[in-house]
């Protein structure tokens, strides 16, 4: 059986996102009072009085200009929540946020969507993956929320 593993937000990206997101817009650090935001630096929820940002970015975008690729009109952005400071990103190597519904989202190696599947249960994830993986055109998936589709973490293939 394979293993997948989410692919938190690189050090270099979270630093230029902690000076300008993707949408060009300086980080506003703010107390997480309540707790509980994804947070794609370290893949978990964030605690009650942690300094978090809610900033723009653009995974497929990342993606395109670290492979080569043009993203055409797939380049899209939206918000994600990272630590207004340095983290030592995630603890462990299990899949985060599977605690609701899911899309996987598949992408091919020009960068444009081969599909997706929603995912409805913790234990699906996998067969979601590696159906996706089973595709030689698929080189990466994303996994979103369904509620507002905000990137939660990327999958590569093994």
């Amino acid at each position: 059986m394979t293993t997948y593993t989410a692919r938190p937000l690189t050090p270099i990206t979270l630093k230029e996102l902690r000076t300008s997101d993707d949408a060009g817009r300086p980080m506003l650090p703010f107390t997480d009072d309540e707790g509980g935001a994804p947070l794609r630096c370290c893949l978990r929820r964030s605690a009650p009085g942690e300094r978090i940002a809610l900033v723009s970015y653009a995974p497929l975008r990342r993606w395109a200009a670290e492979t080569g690729t043009d993203p055409g009109a797939y380049d899209e952005q939206g918000p994600v929540f990272i630590h207004a400071d340095d983290c030592p990103g995630p603890a462990d190597a299990t899949l985060p946020f599977t605690d609701a519904h899911r899309t996987v989202r598949r992408y091919s190696t020009d960068g444009r969507i081969l599909g997706g599947r929603l995912v409805e249960d913790p234990s699906g994830f996998e067969g979601a993956f590696a159906e996706a993986f089973a595709d030689a055109e698929v080189a990466a998936v994303q996994v979103r929320a369904v509620e507002y589709g905000c990137f939660l973490y990327e999958v590569r293939r093994p």
